[in-house]
């Protein structure tokens, strides 16, 4: 898991019109909230927002928030964000204020290794769930989850409750919910010549 650092600033007003206008100027609106706290309107620089979400992480990186009066140091992570439907821009951020001793479920990407020796025989590699929620304390937030899926054979799948996980994290899906899966048949053998 990363840690970034990503300035703030205050905003007393909101609103539709000031939220254009923050977009105008290179700045993401955004609101901060927590356990304990009022929610608090913050802007943020563009590029700030890019570079914190940099990485491997993604949107799961830890981030350190610098400025903003009593925000400052505080540690967050990203819970929403809205991306204008053409362009692909942010819109608006959610930051989500965290305890560091107090666990929080996330989602976490899926990210597979290898290549299925039931794919190499004919199969259809079928990864049916991209992403797995997960209970953990902030510091042990995975940036993914790898699945190794050299040995998966045709007509054979991989369940939560198989995957290895590190210290600490916890997966809240189904047990029984097959991730990745190899389709197709098992090719029979022809029976022997008499």
């Amino acid at each position: 898991m990363q840690q970034k650092q990503m300035n703030i600033e205050l905003r007393s007003k909101a609103g539709k019109g000031i939220s254009r206008q923050l977009r105008r100027e290179e700045m993401v609106p955004g609101v901060v909230y927590g356990k304990g706290m009022d929610p608090v309107a913050v802007s943020i620089k563009y590029r700030e927002l890019q570079a914190a979400m940099a990485g491997e992480g993604g949107q799961n990186n830890l981030i350190t928030l610098l400025g903003g009066g009593g925000l400052d140091q505080s540690m967050a992570i990203i819970a929403d964000l809205q991306r204008d439907a053409i362009k692909g821009t942010f819109q608006h951020v959610d930051l989500h204020r965290v305890n560091m001793s107090e666990k929080l479920r996330i989602t976490v990407p899926v990210v597979l290794k290898g290549t299925a020796v039931g794919v190499k025989e004919g199969g259809l590699l079928d990864f049916a769930h991209h992403e797995l929620h997960v209970e953990c304390l902030p510091g042990n937030i995975p940036d993914h989850i790898e699945i190794d899926i050299t040995d998966l054979k045709i007509a054979h799948s991989i369940h939560v409750n198989e995957i290895p996980l590190p210290e600490g994290v916890k997966i809240l899906d189904n047990p029984k919910t097959p991730v990745v899966s190899v389709l197709g048949r098992v090719k029979e053998e022809a029976p022997a010549a008499a």
